[in-house]
């Protein structure tokens, strides 16, 4: 699975622990970090702590404006947490604190309640520290051992990972996110709606299997609305859509909320991202280190990457460039691609310009005349994922591990490194 979406190596060669990732909902857990009083003061929304227990968070968003009675759209949230775990985030409201205070749902608690001038968006946060026990390993706890420090120590000393987009980016299960992407893209709605309504893939649960493969034989979106279970409820918003308004896949894609909608491009320049990452570790490329042609950005104060301030890397300044990206003053990027993106120059730009043909692409594609929304002009990201307050250790339940990442690295994509399950078991990881 993790080759259909581009990832294809990894850092430390060898044997890994493999194991079960999830086994409780506790062996996951997730802390935002977010400066939180940047959004206080006196304004239209109220600003809350959220503690969930097993809640995605799209479908966390949607129960709660069902509970609050309130559009989706006025809940906001830095970023997007999985289901099976425990977290910690914070979420802005466009209401008043009264109403907040008498929520109560399952396995969700909120708390630290407070005023706030403006509402939170996708990035706004830091980052986020886990705490994650992998159970179940596949070899004795000695050996374990020995493979942990070994994979754990090189990846101390490189200062990160390869910075891939997690499989759960693209969908565990149902890892089709980035082909929806690249249909609409394409502007071609209609399969885009139908590779996400229908399309079954095994692995999914029997009865999603089942309606979605009675959908594709006949398309008949009011039999589906029926069939369709409520598990699947962006889904049936979908469908819904097709059944009060016709065949009009455009209107239909766009009942879904709008951070799920630009999930679908931004899932497919993650594909190409992971794809050039690839191609960069076959040819032996660093991660870690520069060569000239690179595109670097420098760190900001709290680590995370300058997006504004791209720098080319020449024979003037190589060196010095070399010393900060191995000092974790800066990272060497790879483009999202999108409409306003330019390639590294050199090798690293071949390697860009080929998976880009490859694709078929022009930046030009990346504007999304039907739904202007979608549009994306690109940016880079680090090819590295830095990673700080790294330790592990085994215990008798098996291997555990904290750390802490910068906002969009995927902690799966530092434990598959420790684990090296088999493509065709990366199910392992959710």
């Amino acid at each position: 699975m993790e080759s259909k979406v581009g990832i294809e190596l990894y850092l430390v060669q060898g044997k890994g622990i493999g194991g079960r990732l999830k086994q409780y909902p506790e062996d996951f857990k997730v802390q935002e970090e977010i400066d939180i009083h940047g959004w206080e003061g006196e304004g239209d929304y109220v600003l809350a702590k959220v503690w969930s227990r097993n809640w995605e968070t799209n479908r966390l968003v949607r129960r709660l404006s069902k509970e609050l009675r309130m559009s989706r759209r006025r809940i906001r949230f830095a970023g997007t947490k999985d289901k099976r775990a425990v977290t910690e985030q914070w979420m802005s409201f466009e209401t008043g604190m009264e109403v907040l205070s008498e929520v109560k749902i399952k396995d969700v608690e909120l708390s630290d309640l407070r005023e706030g001038y403006r509402s939170l968006y996708i990035g706004a946060h830091r980052g986020n520290r886990f705490e994650i026990i992998i159970r179940d390993l596949d070899v004795d706890l000695d050996e374990a051992e020995k493979i942990s420090d070994r994979i754990g120590q090189k990846i101390r000393d490189d200062r990160g990972f390869p910075n891939w987009f997690g499989v759960q980016r693209f969908g565990t299960v149902r890892p089709i996110t980035h082909i929806v992407g690249k249909h609409i893209i394409q502007g071609d709605f209609e399969t885009a709606v139908k590779t996400y309504v229908a399309n079954p893939i095994e692995g999914e649960q029997n009865e999603c299997y089942q309606v979605r493969r009675s959908l594709e034989e006949t398309w008949d979106y009011k039999q589906a609305l029926k069939d369709y279970p409520h598990i699947l409820t962006f889904e049936r918003a979908v469908i819904q859509e097709l059944v009060n308004n016709g065949e009009d896949y455009i209107s239909a894609i766009d009942a879904l909320p709008d951070n799920l909608l630009k999930m679908f491009v931004h899932a497919y320049q993650s594909y190409i991202f992971n794809r050039i990452l690839s191609e960069r570790m076959k040819e032996g490329l660093p991660l870690n280190d520069v060569v000239e042609g690179d595109v670097v950005l420098p760190a900001n104060r709290d680590g995370s990457p300058e997006l504004s301030n791209p720098i080319t890397i020449e024979k003037r300044n190589l060196s010095r460039s070399s010393s900060m990206v191995r000092g974790g003053k800066a990272y060497v990027s790879a483009p999202l691609f999108g409409l306003k993106t330019e390639f590294s120059k050199g090798e690293m730009g071949e390697i860009e310009r080929r998976v880009v043909a490859e694709e078929g692409l022009t930046r030009e594609d990346f504007v999304v005349p039907q739904m202007r929304k979608l549009s994306s002009r690109g940016t880079r990201r680090p090819i590295l994922a830095p990673i700080e307050d790294f330790d592990w250790r085994m215990n008798g339940s098996g291997l555990c591990l904290s750390f802490f990442l910068q906002k969009g690295s995927y902690a799966t994509c530092l434990l598959r490194e420790f684990m090296k399950l088999p493509d065709q078991e990366v199910n392992r990881y959710s």
